[in-house]
């Protein structure tokens, strides 16, 4: 934990979990530049230090370090630690984190599907949960990432799909519990990415990726940005996948999984 710049009383702030990379370190660079100071959370101390210093030096905002793995059991502890040290104050909470692994579900080790689980279920719940007096101090919003893939079963993605669906349920339903309290709940759901994640999950040879131009976690995370400051419900990047959410409300269901498999699945 480590604080670069000192914080007013004053100015909005925002703690993006997964910032070291990809989408995250996008939507952290999308506060900062708003005038958000950042708690930026992630396991490589190097690369959060790094964005915290290029963030505060180029937008003049306070910047904070939480080196922490959100699988960790006392991951929610040391964040709120990092918070309170940034001055106990919280405006927008950017739920980024997550993980998956491709493959045949009986084929993905047992300890990485409980990885999956633990940081993008149960990790996003629990600290939720723990900065929510905070935002309803200041009214604030919470940005939950889920994915196009939380939308239909997704086979060769069983897991990381079934929790990408839980994270937007969860976040409909929690939007409409604080309604009243005037605290915003936003789910961005991308597609196909250009981010560590398909090195991760080594599923480059699959359709939805292999060939593809895909857009950049800057496009991506404005989009969500956007739609967060807005207060929007479900906001799904490019239009192919936005009809392709909206088309799997009136779909059957073996047509969804049908389709979901022949995009997923490896290519010769």
């Amino acid at each position: 934990m480590n604080a670069l710049t000192p914080t007013t009383p004053d100015r909005p702030m925002a703690l993006v979990t997964g910032a070291s990379g990809g989408i995250g370190r996008a939507l952290a660079e999308c506060c900062a530049r708003a005038g958000h100071g950042v708690v930026l959370v992630a396991r490589s101390a190097d690369k959060l230090r790094a964005l915290a210093d290029e963030l505060a030096q180029r937008y003049g905002v306070p910047t904070h370090v939480c080196v922490a793995d959100l699988t960790a059991p006392d991951a929610i502890d040391r964040i709120a630690g990092a918070v309170q040290a940034a001055g106990q104050r919280l405006d927008l909470l950017v739920n980024n984190a997550g993980v998956g692994d491709y493959g045949l579900f009986a084929d993905v080790e047992a300890d990485k599907l409980a990885h999956t689980l633990q940081l993008d279920v149960v990790a996003l719940t629990l600290l939720t949960h723990r900065m929510l007096p905070l935002l309803r101090a200041t009214r604030g919003k919470v940005l939950n990432v889920a994915s196009t893939a939380a939308f239909q079963p997704t086979p060769y993605l069983a897991v990381y799909g079934g929790a990408k669906a839980y994270v937007r349920s969860f976040s409909l339903a929690l939007a409409e519990e604080l309604r009243p309290a005037g605290v915003t709940v936003t789910t961005l759901c991308p597609g196909p990415t250009q981010t560590g994640f398909f090195d991760h999950a080594r599923m480059h040879r699959s359709a939805l990726v292999k060939n593809k131009r895909l857009p950049t976690p800057q496009e991506v995370a404005e989009l969500g940005f956007r739609a967060a400051q807005r207060g929007d419900l479900i906001v799904v990047h490019g239009w192919l996948n936005r009809l392709m959410a909206f088309g799997s409300r009136f779909a059957p269901n073996r047509l969804l999984m049908w389709i979901a498999r022949r995009l997923a699945a490896p290519q010769q």
